[in-house]
């Protein structure tokens, strides 16, 4: 099963990191690998994100849980479970002076294997999301 994962240190409340995650439109203002977002969160609705890695390419997903301002799951992929890939963003408080933002990404069905054979390494693509975040809500 391939994935992704990154983890990052951010000194910033919850409460702003989150609602950074959640302004879909302001995504391109400050993440350097999103093209542009086209939806809003909200648990069962639809956003579609344009990655810089893919020009032109659309990737259709659906707002799967959402509980504020802690976690929130998106899936996308193939009917009838041939292939699916699931996002999980997070955000914990280890320390009362800031918090961890997680962000992990696994695909899984029965073309998981032949399909996740065409997925571009998005490892250094998470990393910078997490990096320009981390930017963003530290206001630096």
């Amino acid at each position: 099963m391939k994935s992704f994962a990154t983890r990052i240190d951010i000194q910033a409340p919850v409460d702003k990191i989150w609602r950074i995650l959640i302004d879909l439109p302001s995504w391109p203002r400050w993440n350097t690998t999103v093209e542009r977002t086209v939806g809003h969160v909200e648990r069962g609705s639809k956003v579609t994100v344009f990655v810089k890695q893919s020009p032109g390419r659309a990737f259709p997903l659906r707002v799967t849980e959402l509980d504020v301002p802690r976690r929130m799951v998106w899936a996308g992929g193939l009917p009838f479970g041939l292939f699916k890939g699931t996002r999980v963003y997070e955000l914990t408080t280890p320390a009362a002076t800031g918090a961890v933002f997680s962000m992990r990404e696994e695909y899984t069905g029965l073309l998981a294997g032949a399909i996740g054979k065409s997925i571009p390494d998005l490892q250094p693509a998470f990393i910078e999301f997490a990096r320009c975040l981390k930017h963003e809500a530290e206001g630096c």
